[in-house]
């Protein structure tokens, strides 16, 4: 359980380099993404004050770390993954749902982070790309049908717990369930200011890919 918990906040502290916030220190020279537009630390944020290129690093960022964190620090020492009987597929679990957490309350920037999303992302490609296609899949069509990149956020995240089960044979079994249930409550709570402004009616929407605009 030693290694386990060395791996979980080994991932936890690689969640917690943020790509919005590490590029704004150094590539645009000590800006820090929370202090423009929504205050968030993520892609979307990011986009909207900085542009598509900057936007795309930090996504890059995001996603890359998700991914190293599930897909191979589970492996680190021991090639076969598993730790105290557990098998691969729940350290790799455990060490996703870290990164996400560091991500969003990273230890380096006074626990102010992102949202999480792009970090799901990169976790879901290393443990189970099937349910992360179903994600994606339903969050572009939330967003193409709505213009919120916040609701699709939510809406793609919790499809992971209903995918997770329709593809338990193939997906790492019960852990990937787990994770995307815990995931799931966490995506929607980084995102509760997003879900009063909607019901506020003052969301910012992507107009340029909202179908049902006016």
């Amino acid at each position: 359980m030693i290694e386990l918990l060395i791996k979980v906040v080994i991932a936890y502290l690689l969640g917690s380099i943020n790509g919005a916030l590490v590029l704004g220190r150094f590539y645009l020279k000590g800006v820090d993404i929370r202090e423009e537009g929504s205050g968030n630390a993520g892609g979307t944020n990011a986009f909207r004050s900085r542009g598509p290129m900057f936007a795309a690093g930090v996504v890059a960022i995001d996603v890359l770390k998700g991914f190293i964190a599930a897909g191979f620090l589970p492996g680190l020492f021991r090639p076969d993954a598993g730790i105290g009987g557990m098998d691969p597929a729940t350290v790799a679990a455990f060490c996703g749902l870290a990164v996400i957490i560091g991500h969003c309350y990273p230890v380096f920037f006074g626990f102010r982070g992102g949202k999480g999303v792009a970090t799901l992302i990169g976790v879901l490609a290393a443990i189970s790309p099937a349910v992360l296609l179903v994600m994606l899949a339903v969050g572009i069509l939330t967003l193409l049908l709505s213009g919120y990149v916040s609701l699709a956020s939510i809406v793609g995240t919790a499809a992971t717990v209903p995918a997770s089960l329709l593809f338990l044979p193939i997906s790492g079994g019960w852990a990937v369930f787990w994770f995307s249930v815990f995931a799931t409550a966490l995506i929607v709570l980084t995102h509760r200011d997003n879900m009063q402004r909607m019901r506020d009616g003052t969301e910012g929407r992507f107009e340029s890919v909202w179908l049902m605009r006016r």
